[in-house]
């Protein structure tokens, strides 16, 4: 299980002279398994909402309460130590989660597909790259709740294909919170599904009412 409780965050705005809410007493359950889309426009917060959810950013308020492990938000490099290599960031982050690193590596070799440039210093990568790189340390370590969003970039027609397959295919039996503000991907791989607008987030009873709700807006 995977719970926000009365989450709240605020930016500052006019140079620290007011605050714009993001979230305001945002509340979610995700059960194991349970796949999520969480609808909204650009700007809704969605991306927050993720970041807080992985415990890359902090609520201001509320809290986040997990007892399943939680990926980062696929795709999503900020993590990398620029002045690594890929290679050394993979056994980076195979130390913090405890995994085998060259199990990690051998995997990240195959899926990333950047041949000698694991070698050379994340700063040197093309986003892509770096989008490439999460995503397959994403998949070579193991989650019971995935966070995607769908802004992620990870290459060509050929690797996006790739990365569906892995994700939505052999990992069906996972938890998975899809930010979006487009709809066609949260109607096909969601099974629960809210929208996040005005720093409030709804809950609907079917992923229809989700997006019908959305589209009005």
């Amino acid at each position: 299980m995977l719970e926000l409780v009365d989450v709240c965050k605020r930016y500052p705005i006019n140079h620290g002279r007011g605050e714009r809410v993001i979230l305001d007493h945002v509340n979610l359950r995700v059960e194991r398994g349970e796949k999520w889309g969480i609808l909204g426009r650009n700007g809704a917060g969605k991306s927050t909402m993720i970041r807080i959810i992985s415990g890359s950013d902090r609520p201001h308020s509320g809290r986040v309460i997990k007892d399943m492990s939680v990926s980062w938000p696929l795709a999503f490099g900020d993590a990398f130590q620029g002045s690594l290599t890929g290679r050394d960031n993979a056994r980076l982050i195979s130390r913090v989660y405890g995994v085998d690193f060259q199990n990690t590596l051998n995997e990240v070799e195959c899926f990333a597909e950047l041949g000698s440039y694991l070698n050379e210093p994340v700063k040197t990568y093309s986003s892509g790259m770096r989008a490439r790189l999460a995503f397959a340390i994403s998949m070579a370590i193991e989650f019971d709740c995935f966070l995607i969003d769908e802004g992620m970039s990870v290459g060509d027609h050929r690797f996006a294909r790739k990365c569906d397959v892995e994700l939505f295919e052999k990992r069906a039996d996972r938890a998975m919170i899809i930010v979006a503000h487009q709809t066609d991907l949260i109607r096909e791989h969601c099974d629960r599904a809210a929208v996040l607008e005005g720093g409030k987030l709804q809950i609907f009873n079917s992923v229809d009412d989700a997006i019908e709700a959305y589209r009005s807006l």
